[in-house]
């Protein structure tokens, strides 16, 4: 803002010089330092009433012209003597100005005109009444809380490493290159294919035999080539089935205290592929019947008790099967083909129920799984070679939801828990552990948590959920392959209390099959029950199920006769069946297995 006559000579004059050390000066606002309005007294100075701009009081501009001051202004050439002038006195000043008016706001413009609402409308004296919850009130902003975090019970899942002693040391996992887990565990053992000369062969370690393994300890070493893939019979955690190089499929009895020397007899030897088998897998209710899929492009299911195939479906898949998994109930199983493409077979029919062609555009391995609804899960490599996810109805028509996770280049091993609907997956190479939780709300598959640890993962084992740890809160348990190691990782919720958790541990598979292999071609349809349930409600993990009722001596009910029945000798006995162990006269439903007729 410009200044009036005598603002120069101000800045020289040593009465203002003399006036800005005191108290009687106050900030003006807005002008730059070093000009001569930048201090203003609060009374008149000789040589500043004609100060304009925001330099005035209060930074406001002083309305009219400026005042003409008592006497003339300063007139001293620069650099010559000053002496400070007499001070005048209130008679000598005068009355003084009275202190200019404040300027009036500028108003703001006119509001839009709108009409009230007819609700708010009412009679004079009538107070309004408050709106409905919920109603939007014009003119007032929607403040409600829009819902950010998803709820749900399995949030907050976290995934602990044991201590070292609890580890399983010098163990030389298998180096084999095929994408299998390398692990299968139970509630009592756990086996891991290992590096053997001369064949193939797999460690079986009870759970309590933790700390360094000696390399002298024996092995289930029957097959004369390296093992592929290995499968824990749901029904029996004394049985377990076995794939190898030397096109062959073998069932083997552990035990019930673990191997004291070397197991090389097999209890069934199935042959029927002319390639290298690759995949194992047993029915989840019916009793003796396991399904076997090689590089032939064929998948066998066999009648363990007689060693027999019950069906042979070799003309649907063209190429290399990745991996073979069951529904819930055992009526169809989805697979995984190097062609690209998802199939849901129905194996008693021997047809096609869906397919889906190019389920994942890379040519990386992929794999689907069923889920408990019906929906398949599959993972696999975009066409850019990123690792997707993908979930898709049971026509496999359209993709509910895809996912691209990561562009590593380890196949994506995926682990599902039907009871919490939770899909654990594991990259081979990778160092973590993703999961996610299937719902029926879009987008379908949620995040939940990631587990990582240092040290990159050769395979993965899964606990079967009746060998959790139910007082500590355990949802699932994973057996991380090293190259020398297993580790077991423990997947928790948190809660405060130390009672049964009843959302965490609906009913569960049980050991009891719900079928026995004979009876299973006869159900052709897709009605098949569920498996028979478990009911957890103790506090250790351990489950012992009832004995299974006793039958006679004389003769069997429905079904046939169970391999090395009480009575004839030999009576019932299929190729390759069990035998009656000494001093036993019942099957028990968990001690020993029933692979007879």
């Amino acid at each position: 803002m410009g200044m009036g006559t005598g603002t120069a000579g101000c800045t020289q004059c040593p009465y203002s010089r003399g006036l800005r050390q005191r108290r009687g000066w106050r900030r003006g606002s807005g002008l730059r330092a070093g000009s001569a309005s930048h201090l203003q007294p609060l009374w008149p100075h000789p040589c500043s009433f004609a100060l304009e701009g925001p330099g005035c009081l209060r930074g406001r501009a002083r309305p009219g012209p400026a005042p003409a001051p008592p006497w003339p202004p300063c007139s001293w050439p620069p650099g010559a003597a000053r002496s400070l002038p007499p001070r005048p006195s209130a008679r000598d000043l005068g009355p003084a100005p009275a202190s200019p008016r404040p300027a009036p706001p500028r108003p703001l413009p006119p509001a839009p005109l709108s009409l009230p609402d007819s609700r708010f409308l009412l009679p004079r004296g009538r107070d309004p009444e408050p709106p409905e919850a919920g109603a939007a009130v014009p003119g007032v902003p929607d403040m409600s809380f829009r819902k950010v975090v998803r709820q749900s019970k399995f949030r907050h899942v976290f995934g602990q490493p044991v201590k070292n002693d609890q580890c399983y040391e010098d163990i030389r996992v298998s180096r084999v290159t095929w994408d299998s887990t390398f692990c299968a565990v139970n509630p009592k053992f756990l086996a891991v294919i290992v590096e053997a000369s001369g064949g193939g062969a797999f460690l079986v370690l009870p759970l309590s035999k933790t700390g360094r393994i000696d390399k002298a300890y024996p092995t289930v070493c029957g097959h004369t080539g390296p093992v592929l893939d290995i499968d824990w019979c749901p029904h029996n955690d004394e049985v377990i089935a076995s794939g190898s190089e030397d096109c062959t499929v073998m069932v083997w009895q552990i035990p019930e205290n673990g191997l004291a020397s070397p197991l090389t007899e097999p209890v069934v030897v199935l042959e029927g592929h002319t390639k290298r088998v690759g995949i194992v897998t047993w029915h989840p209710t019916a009793r003796n019947v396991l399904l076997s899929a090689g590089c032939d492009n064929v998948v066998l299911i066999w009648n363990v008790g007689t060693a027999e195939e019950l069906y042979r479906l070799d003309g649907l898949h063209p190429d290399l099967i990745y991996n073979v998994s069951w529904n819930r109930n055992g009526s169809l199983f989805c697979s995984a083909c190097k062609d690209k493409s998802v199939r849901i077979i129905d194996p008693r029919r021997g047809t096609l129920v869906a397919e889906r062609e190019r389920a994942h555009e890379g040519a990386r391995p992929m794999r689907a799984i069923f889920l408990a609804d019906g929906k398949v899960f599959t993972t696999g490599f975009s066409r850019m070679s990123e690792r997707q996810l993908a979930l898709w109805d049971p026509n496999l028509e359209e993709p509910m939801a895809l996912q691209e996770l990561d562009s590593s280049n380890g196949a994506l091993l995926p682990f599902y828990d039907p009871d919490t609907s939770v899909v654990y997956v594991c990259g081979k190479g990778d160092s973590s552990i993703r999961y996610f939780e299937i719902t029926d709300e879009p987008p379908y598959i949620h995040f939940l948590n990631t587990f990582t640890s240092k040290e990159p993962q050769r395979g993965m084992g899964s606990m079967p959920k009746r060998g959790l740890e139910v007082s500590k809160c355990e949802i699932a348990r994973f057996y991380k392959l090293h190259e020398r190691k297993c580790e077991p990782i423990v997947m928790t919720v948190p809660r405060k209390s130390d009672l049964f958790q009843d959302d965490l541990y609906p009913d569960t598979a049980g050991p009891e099959a719900a079928l026995e292999a004979e009876e299973w071609p006869a159900c052709r349809g897709p009605q098949l029950g569920p498996p028979r349930s478990l009911h957890i409600r103790c506090r250790h993990s351990h489950y012992r199920p009832q004995r299974r009722p006793r039958r006679s001596r004389g003769g069997w009910e429905a079904g046939g006769g169970d391999a090395g029945a009480p009575g004839t000798e030999g009576a019932g006995q299929g190729a390759g069946g069990a035998h009656w162990p000494p001093g036993r006269t019942a099957w028990p439903s968990r001690e020993w297995g029933r692979l007879g007729p």
